[in-house]
């Protein structure tokens, strides 16, 4: 258990709860299973038959294809070898038992290789007849190590030992006034409950009693972190009159749209007080994100401060800071002929400029001659020194680590105001959840002049015709005086095939690597969009061609960018009217949304169009469909959302930490999140150290082991 499921103790076990549960006469909807999961099904046999086959050259072999059906649909079981015989004998045409396995696809059609499985029928011992007429059979996540009614034994072995001691070491974690003030349950009950319910009611007691321990613990977790952030001293930094903002507002060929004046206001409050700002800014693509934490950073300038704003990728950071010159004109000219009396020096730092250019930028910020700043990580090394550093705006999803923040903190003789911008929408809950630190800002309108962009999926393996006009509409936009994006998965050099990439579910059912930016290039130039001027952008060019390539599409001197996801983030080319994303299917719900954002940034409509080969049914093509058919940020980050499940949220996955969140769905259990926020605020400000709750205490200890505590710092 320990090594396949990461279960260790007693407490690891009885917190494994049950995926869903079977009833007597319900089937599982064979017609959902996921690919590439370990599932358990509860199906009857339809049909079972032995057919041989030639194995190359070495003699026949025999497979055992058996056909099941729950009555949603139907799905096929494969068995090989010298086993086939036994098999057919057990799983005769009416049986019904539970299978195990892991959902492949063979044919394009979803199978189980191998499963394990266990009859129920009048054959079976009377324990298991038992346990399945008794109304409510818990099937828990397994692997292929560990099925289901293993775990199911365990648990009772576990549950039966624990009740035996009257549940000594039991830790429960709320505290007895808001479990009672709440009517939940106690904690013993809810596990006895969950794992062993006589009827449905059992389980949803249960959960509600779960959930709250998970949701309130984990606003506990980010409640205290809130309250140490606003012990910190800050220096207020408040506009001046006159100053360099005014002048830049002056010059502005447009006005703000209210949401981006509503949010300024909230910036602007929380800049004016003595402890650090720590704000998050979300807002859909294009909807000026940029513009109001430049007038952030101004007014910064103005009370006499510096402001630093961090890119994700160099690429990005050079975007920024052309844009960011561009806007500001003369006022971006401080101490050169030609500048403005309020202007002040805007510098880039990144982690490939020479030694030269780099020495210069360092002494203006160390000296305070340049008030602002746009560069990458490499900000944060010890060597940068700032004069005196009011507000640093991270951009894009780079939540800050510990570490960094600490490093950055250092360089201000105070803490700095902090501002975290992300154009990926994220739904009101998940942002209490995993911001929960941060209070947060939504930009929701976009400002006049944007178009409207079409989003039509292509499906190149059905209807290859589909693609062969894709490519005549890019030629059709670029004859229109516009330039189009072409975005591939990969880049497609040697060092893409050292890398032996795990293959998903879906690249085994395709048996083909994504497809290639240089391969993809070579194609168009060579057939559909030969004549045109086609060049190429990926992360590993050296920095100083991706800035030309950049520069040349910017100056409409290239018509079409083949390009890997470096184009995801801030890259903004009016002209450029249409997007061509190969091989869709290979990228998130998010992220095809961030591309998108990439065209219509001008006066002319735009068109993205999303290219696959996934057969219709599958789950690609209807999360293709759903960023098709909106271009609302916020639904897909729901879409997102349910389709990922949580345990991403929270961005274990990446840390390789287990999800803190068995129970609790980010996105269904609003209010339980809100109120356990209002109560976990409540208990750390009557007790920031939760020395009248040592259970709480001990509970949010397991939570935040190390690593995942270690995760929240980075945030």
């Amino acid at each position: 258990m320990a090594e396949h499921m990461d279960l260790h103790t007693v407490g690891d076990l009885l917190h494994h709860y049950p995926r869903r549960y079977a009833e007597r006469g319900e089937l599982t909807a064979l017609a959902d299973l996921p690919l590439d999961e370990h599932v358990t099904v509860v199906a009857q046999v339809a049909d079972a038959r032995v057919h041989t086959f030639n194995k190359g050259g070495r003699g026949k072999g025999q497979r055992l294809e058996v056909t099941i059906t729950d009555g949603s649909g139907r799905m096929q079981l494969v068995f090989f070898g010298r086993t086939v015989h036994f098999h057919q004998k057990e799983l005769l045409p009416g049986r019904r038992a539970m299978f195990a396995g892991k959902v492949g696809l063979f044919n394009r059609k979803l199978q189980l290789a191998h499963p394990e499985y266990k009859l129920i029928d009048a054959d079976s011992d009377t324990e298991t007849v038992k346990a399945f007429a008794s109304e409510l059979l818990p099937i828990y996540p397994a692997c292929k190590q560990l099925e289901s009614w293993t775990i199911e034994q365990s648990v009772a072995i576990a549950l039966d030992s624990m009740a035996a001691t009257g549940w000594a070491g039991l830790v429960d974690p709320l505290p007895p006034a808001l479990r009672e003030g709440r009517g939940l349950t106690d904690l013993a009950d809810a596990l006895g409950k969950v794992h062993r319910p006589h009827t449905k009611a059992d389980i949803t007691d249960a959960r509600d009693r779960l959930k709250w321990d998970e949701a309130f613990v984990l606003q506990v977790a980010l409640a205290r972190r809130r309250h140490a952030d606003t012990q910190l001293p800050a220096v207020p930094r408040r506009p001046v009159e006159g100053g360099l903002l005014d002048a830049f507002d002056a010059k502005l060929p447009f006005t703000l749209t209210d949401g981006q004046q509503k949010v300024t206001r909230e910036i602007f409050d929380d800049l004016a007080t003595d402890h650090p700002m720590h704000r998050l800014l979300q807002g859909e693509v294009g909807s000026g994100k940029t513009m109001v934490a430049l007038r952030a950073m101004l007014a910064v300038v103005d009370a006499g401060g510096q402001a630093a704003m961090l890119a994700p990728t160099e690429v990005l950071a050079q975007q920024h800071h052309r844009s960011v010159t561009e806007m500001m004109g003369e006022l971006a000219e401080g101490g050169m002929l030609g500048g403005s009396e309020h202007a002040t020096k805007v510098v880039l730092l990144t982690g490939s400029m020479g030694a030269a250019g780099r020495r210069k930028a360092l002494l203006d910020l160390v000296t305070g001659e340049a008030g602002l700043v746009i560069g990458t990580h490499a900000l944060i090394e010890d060597k940068v020194q700032f004069h005196d550093l009011g507000l640093v705006v991270v951009d894009e999803q780079h939540r800050f680590g510990v570490e960094q923040r600490d490093a950055l903190r250092g360089k201000g003789k105070q803490p700095p105001h902090l501002l975290v911008m992300t154009a990926t929408p994220i739904p009101r809950t998940v942002a209490m959840t995993v911001f929960g630190d941060l209070e947060t800002s939504v930009l929701d309108q976009l400002p006049a002049g944007r178009s409207p962009i079409a989003s039509h999926v292509v499906p190149a393996a059905d209807k290859p015709h589909f693609l062969a006009r894709a490519w005549e509409r890019v030629r059709e936009e670029v004859e229109g005086g516009h330039q189009a994006y072409v975005v591939c998965p990969r880049i497609g050099d040697e060092e893409d095939q050292k890398q032996k990439r795990k293959a998903s579910p879906e690249d085994e059912a395709e048996k083909r690597p994504p497809l290639a930016v240089l391969e993809v290039a070579e194609q168009l130039r060579a057939g559909p969009l030969a004549g045109l001027r086609v060049e190429v952008l990926h992360g590993r060019m050296h920095p100083d061609d991706k800035d030309d390539v950049m520069r040349r599409f910017a100056a409409a001197e290239v018509d079409v960018l083949v390009a890997t996801t470096v184009i995801e983030v801030g890259v903004n080319v009016p002209n450029a009217t249409a997007m061509v994303i190969m091989d869709a299917d290979r990228f998130g719900v998010s992220q095809l949304h961030q591309l998108r954002g990439r065209v219509g940034r001008g006066s002319a409509a735009g068109l993205c169009l999303l290219v696959t080969e996934m057969p219709e049914a599958s789950p690609a093509r209807q999360r293709l469909g759903a960023v098709a058919s909106t271009l609302d940020g916020f639904e897909l980050s729901r879409i997102d959302l349910e389709q990922r499940r949580e345990g991403d949220v929270l961005g274990q996955a990446q840390s390789g930490v287990r999800s803190s969140l068995r129970m609790l769905t980010v996105i269904d259990d609003e209010e339980v999140i809100t109120a356990a926020r209002e109560e976990a605020t409540a208990v750390v400000l009557a007790d920031p150290d939760l020395t009248a709750h040592p259970e709480l205490r001990t509970a949010l200890d397991a939570l935040l082991d190390k690593e995942r505590e270690e995760y929240l710092e980075k945030g």
